[in-house]
């Protein structure tokens, strides 16, 4: 079987199950950039393959590909992404910051290879939300009921976990200081 198509040479892809739209349509954006997430979190997992939270990044890579599919499906039936998948990426949250020390100030998004691509990851998780919510907001239109908390929750997961990262690996936080 060949990798290509030609269908989409004129600008248009197939949603699963449902019609032809536009590859702009905002439901190719919406779970296009969680699919661009999902290739984020496999880099990272190239430099976290020593740490223990590798599996867990791995199990989310999986999430958004069940989230991803549920995007692509208009009419979507089953849940894949259900309060359930919240609920233990809060619950890995604290499990992690309770290792951290409290922040005191906004800091910036670097350090150690691995935190810095942790937060690039971070950084288009939370455009894979706004992405979402821009889709949800159009009439008419159907998202899985959970994809916008389970997105948000990411986000904050994934700014734990950059920290931890680089506190496993004896760097300090650096904290932002305005201008002037």
């Amino acid at each position: 079987m060949k990798i290509y198509t030609k269908t989409g040479d004129a600008g248009e892809t197939g949603l699963f199950g449902g019609p032809r739209v536009r590859k702009d349509h905002a439901r190719i954006e919406a779970f296009g950039t969680v699919d661009e997430l999902n290739s984020h979190l496999g880099l990272v997992r190239t430099l976290a393959a020593a740490t223990d939270f590798d599996p867990l990044l791995r199990r989310i890579q999986g999430e958004l590909f069940d989230l991803g599919a549920q995007l692509a499906t208009p009419d979507a039936a089953a849940e894949r992404i259900g309060p359930q998948h919240v609920a233990a990426l809060e619950r890995e949250i604290d499990r992690h910051e309770e290792r951290l020390p409290p922040l005191s100030s906004f800091i910036l998004p670097t350090g150690t290879p691995l935190a810095a691509t942790i937060h690039v990851a971070r950084t288009v998780c939370r455009r894979a939300e706004r992405r979402v919510v821009k889709l949800a907001a159009q009439p008419g239109t159907a998202i899985p009921a959970n994809a916008i908390e389970y997105l948000n929750r990411l986000g904050d997961l994934l700014f734990v976990l950059a920290r931890f990262a680089n506190q496993a690996a004896g760097v300090a936080d650096d904290p932002w200081h305005p201008a002037g």
